[in-house]
């Protein structure tokens, strides 16, 4: 019998569920369930191993992505925290960078810090930049530490000492004494969190990890024991943000990587999509319930970041602005993110104009045409009145589409207030919403340099292929790709993620005045410290790689340059080997080459990548497609002009393999891919959907 394989993702309005059995793979959609998130989780896992008759002990492994831990911060709904650190940096969060997302805005407001100030306790203790104790912790400070802990009742607490990426020891005894009079509480030590120069960021991560680490670990046990309880004794394994795979027990220790962990898979299956089909450059598109996100592969690489922020307007990488949003620095897939999604709110502003999201609908109670309570127009509603989406339902049929629920929403909100049309205003809010999604292309292409009309657009989630073709038209991308099952697409890309794990070890020196021999046996030490934290039956398995990266700049800068070290061609000269491939991409990166200057070399770092079974995936047959859609009669379209276009409806495995023109709806069991006028649509050998651009 051969194995099955699950993966989950728990977006903002529905809980995707991808099975890979017996070489196909299938797909269910069930609504998130935001006050227990597991709760959506085991009714679609259950809903599969019924229609599918799997037994629980032919399931092989459990791969998750949640959007829990960044819903946690964004609705401000963690735990109840407090700071430790050394005397004379309580204010370092306060204080920040000098980064905001609107420069000449008088009136911005600074965000709100996760753990007030009056939460943050000073202990007496100093460690010197070389890792030298200068001022030996202080047991009587800990004493008023632990009192104020217990009074207040905090449940989780963040650790960040001055150089303790260093010398770790002041942060161990810590939480040693915290662990022996209240050991109920979680301790986030940023020498675990992220051993990294740079105090500000290295505290804000650690404290975003103490935020949400007792609602993660409730969650993750809460899941386990549900998922036990159904005889599944599959390994789960969680999605992290870097793009890599850990187990259950490593995302409940750091939580923080599970920030933004359904959008990295979706990369990850984006950059599949690319080697099978010899693509070299695409932007991703992934628009779902609450948010629309945005990257680039170039050239078949994924990029990635340590320079990252959540919870803010726009989550995004910038070293001049910010989206008002709270730093992270541990290892990100490079995603643009905005709030606009299919459940995102249209509202008046005080200048008498519509505006879209950030705030959304979300599963509960959903949008207007739900029929779940949902009273505030949103996308959905605006792309039901435009003939987008099917008047019968989505998901199958399963969630059931009201249009005179979603026009009563428009009209009493936005319509009769601003004494506007109906079809005016959806279309408004369908380009007011792919304005905003624009704006998160943008920042991952034309604001790096990148010439976008040298990309194809590959739109998934189950909004994006609706959005997709216009957002192309506007910004000049002369290609759209609809990936076949896009509304499952991230959870496609779980199925194809590999377990990776990361130690590192700060230098911050001159790299010539390094010894050579020191830096190998490094390099040979983080690798057995790696090896060490994989489970027995894990570290037998042959198919274990290893990669290296150093962080080095030149004496006086300030930012680092991060560079893949070829393993294989180290030997005793090293230290020019290493800064020969840090000349190399210091002149690829700037255009510049950089003679007789001191090379710093900040840290190594060794990655350890477990390549997991590759279940086959050349036979993708979802057994729901074309068949679960119903209603496929020809429909009225609103493409502006102030008509309405007669617009065939066809299923996927319908559309010829010749190209056809649109006006086209290419409808399916997740989504719908909207195809305007006079664009071309083609069908290639894997039912993947290829848009030409008119």
């Amino acid at each position: 019998m051969k194995k099955t394989q699950i993966g989950v993702d728990i977006g903002g309005t529905f809980t995707d569920i991808v099975v890979s059995h017996n070489s196909y793979i299938s797909k269910i959609k069930v609504l998130s369930t935001p006050s227990e998130y597991s709760k959506g989780v085991m009714t679609g896992l259950s809903e599969a191993i019924k229609r599918l008759k799997i037994s629980p002990e032919n399931i092989s492994e459990i791969v998750h992505a949640t959007t829990l831990a960044t819903n946690a911060i964004l609705e401000k709904k963690g735990a109840n925290c407090c700071l430790i650190t050394t005397k004379g940096f309580r204010d370092v969060l306060d204080i920040g960078r000098l980064r905001i997302p609107t420069l000449y805005d008088p009136f911005y407001d600074k965000r709100k810090l996760l753990i007030p100030r009056h939460n943050t306790l000073e202990i007496n203790e100093r460690i010197g930049s070389k890792g030298e104790i200068i001022e030996p912790f202080s047991i009587d400070s800990m004493k008023k530490t632990i009192d104020f802990l217990d009074k207040h009742n905090i449940d989780s607490a963040a650790v960040c000492l001055i150089n303790s990426y260093r010398n770790s020891t002041h942060e161990d005894e810590i939480a040693k004494e915290i662990n022996k009079y209240l050991p109920n509480i979680d301790i986030s030590l940023s020498s675990k969190i992220l051993p990294h120069i740079g105090e500000y960021e290295r505290m804000s991560s650690t404290v975003i990890d103490a935020y949400i680490k007792p609602i993660v670990r409730n969650y993750l046990r809460n899941l386990k024991k549900k998922i036990t309880s159904k005889n599944i004794e599959a390994p789960i394994y969680i999605m992290k943000c870097s793009g890599g795979l850990t187990t259950l027990d490593h995302a409940e220790q750091i939580p923080i990587n599970m920030i933004e962990s359904g959008p990295a898979a979706g990369v990850l299956a984006a950059s599949h999509f690319l080697n099978k089909f010899k693509y070299q450059n695409l932007v991703t598109f992934d628009m779902g319930g609450t948010t629309a996100k945005a990257s680039i592969i170039e050239n078949g690489k994924i990029f990635r970041t340590r320079d990252y922020e959540v919870g803010g307007q726009i989550s995004a990488t910038s070293r001049l602005t910010g989206g008002g949003g709270y730093p992270i620095n541990i290892p990100v897939v490079d995603i643009a993110e905005v709030g606009a999604g299919g459940g995102s709110i249209g509202w008046i502003d005080t200048g008498k104009g519509i505006k879209v999201g950030p705030k959304s609908a979300g599963a509960q109670p959903g949008p207007a045409c739900y029929g779940l309570g949902g009273k505030e127009p949103t996308v959905t509603d605006a792309n039901v009145i435009l003939g987008y989406l099917n008047p019968e339902g989505i998901a199958g049929g399963e969630i059931s589409i009201s249009h005179s629920l979603a026009e009563r929403a428009i009209v009493d909100n936005l319509s009769k207030p601003l004494k506007l049309n109906l079809e005016s205003t959806a279309y408004g809010m369908h380009l007011i919403a792919n304005s905003q999604m624009m704006g998160a292309i943008r920042s991952v292409t034309t604001q790096r340099g990148r010439d976008i009309r040298d990309f194809t657009l590959i739109a998934f989630g189950g909004s994006g292929p609706v959005h997709a073709s216009s957002l192309a038209k506007e910004m000049g991308i002369p290609n759209v790709v609809v990936p076949n099952s896009p509304g499952v697409f991230s959870a496609f890309g779980l199925t194809k993620t590999d377990i990776t794990l990361e130690k590192n070890k700060i230098f911050y020196e001159d790299i010539d005045c390094i010894n050579c021999e020191s830096l190998l046996d490094s390099i040979k030490s983080l690798r057995e410290e790696l090896l060490q934290m994989l489970s027995v039956n894990e570290k037998k398995l042959k198919n274990i790689t290893y990669e290296l990266e150093a962080d080095l700049h030149y004496l006086g800068q300030r930012h680092d340059l991060t560079v893949k070290i070829p393993q294989k061609k180290l030997n005793k000269n090293c230290i020019n080997q290493i800064k020969e491939v840090f000349s190399d991409e210091y002149e690829n990166t700037y255009g510049q080459k950089v003679e007789n200057e001191k090379v710093i070399l900040v840290e190594i770092r060794v990655i350890l990548k477990k390549l997991r079974h590759d279940i086959n995936h050349s036979r993708i047959l979802w057994e729901q497609n074309d068949n679960a859609v119903k209603n496929k009669n020809d429909r009225k379209c609103f493409f502006g002009k102030k008509i309405f276009l007669d617009t065939p409806v066809i299923g996927r495995s319908e559309l010829k393999k010749t190209k056809t023109k649109g006006p086209l709806l290419i409808e399916e069991y997740d989504s719908v891919t909207v195809v305007p006028p006079n664009c071309k649509v083609s069908l290639d050998s894997e039912e993947n959907i290829h848009i030409n651009i008119s």
